[in-house]
C-alpha cells in the first residue's frame, strides 16, 4: 500500500513523511489545484527526504490546454527536475474537445524518461475515462491520479474499480478525491487500489 502525501511546501514534506507517507506529490498553489513548486523546493526536499518525490508540472492554475509556451515552460521544468533527481513529474494536458493531447503527452513521456510520468486529475474532465486509459497505456505513462471523474473517490468507486480491472497491471491507478486518514481503511474494503493520495492521506498536523 502507497500513501501519497500531496503537499505545496518543504515544511509539509517533512511532516508528511514523518508521519508515514510513502511517497510525495510536490506542488504549489494548491488553492487553484497546484502548480510547478520552486527549484529550491524540489532541490531541498530530495536533499532531506528519504521517500520518492513526483513535482508537479503545471505552469497555472485554470484549464489543461496549454499554449506553445506554456508547453516550453512544461518541458523546461521536467527538464529541471530530472537533473536535479526527482524520482517522478506530474502533469495532465488536454485538448479543447476535453481529450487527451497525445501529442504533447508523449514528447513530455519521452523527454521525463528515465522518470515516472503521472497523468494527473485532468484525466477527470475527459468524456470516455476508459479510452483516455488505453491512450495513456500505449503513451507509456506511470499512473493515472483519479477519482474515477466524480468529487471524491467514494462517489467514483465504480469507474475506479473499473479503471482498476480494465488496467490489468499494465499501468497504476492512484486513487484519490478526499482521501484522508480517517476514512482510508473504509476506502480500501471497496476500492481495490495499492495506491492512494491526497491532502490529509497521513496525520500532519
Amino acid at each position: 500500500m502507497i500513501l501519497e502525501a500531496c503537499v505545496e511546501n518543504y515544511s509539509e514534506a517533512r511532516k508528511a513523511e514523518t508521519a508515514g507517507a510513502n511517497r510525495i506529490e510536490l506542488c504549489e498553489n494548491l488553492a487553484v489545484g497546484g502548480t510547478t513548486p520552486s527549484y529550491g523546493t524540489i532541490k531541498m526536499c530530495l536533499a532531506d527526504l528519504n521517500i520518492p518525490i513526483a513535482a508537479m508540472i503545471r505552469p497555472r492554475g485554470g484549464d489543461f490546454v496549454y499554449s506553445d509556451q506554456e508547453f516550453e515552460i512544461m518541458k523546461s521544468d521536467i527538464e529541471i527536475c530530472k537533473k536535479l533527481g526527482t524520482q517522478g513529474v506530474v502533469f495532465g494536458l488536454l485538448t479543447k474537445e476535453k481529450k487527451i493531447d497525445i501529442e504533447k503527452t508523449g514528447e513530455l513521456v519521452i523527454l521525463a524518461q528515465p522518470m515516472q510520468t503521472v497523468f494527473h486529475k485532468a484525466f477527470d474532465e475527459l468524456a470516455d475515462p476508459f479510452e483516455g486509459l488505453e491512450q495513456l497505456i500505449e503513451l507509456g505513462i506511470t499512473r493515472i491520479l483519479t477519482s474515477g471523474t466524480k468529487d471524491t473517490a467514494l462517489e467514483g468507486q465504480d469507474i475506479l474499480k473499473e479503471l482498476i480491472n480494465r488496467s490489468m497491471g499494465r499501468i497504476s491507478i492512484l486513487v484519490a478525491g478526499k482521501v484522508t486518514y480517517e476514512n482510508i481503511s473504509a476506502l480500501q474494503t471497496v476500492i481495490p487500489a495499492h495506491e492512494f493520495h491526497g491532502r490529509r492521506i497521513v496525520k500532519i498536523y
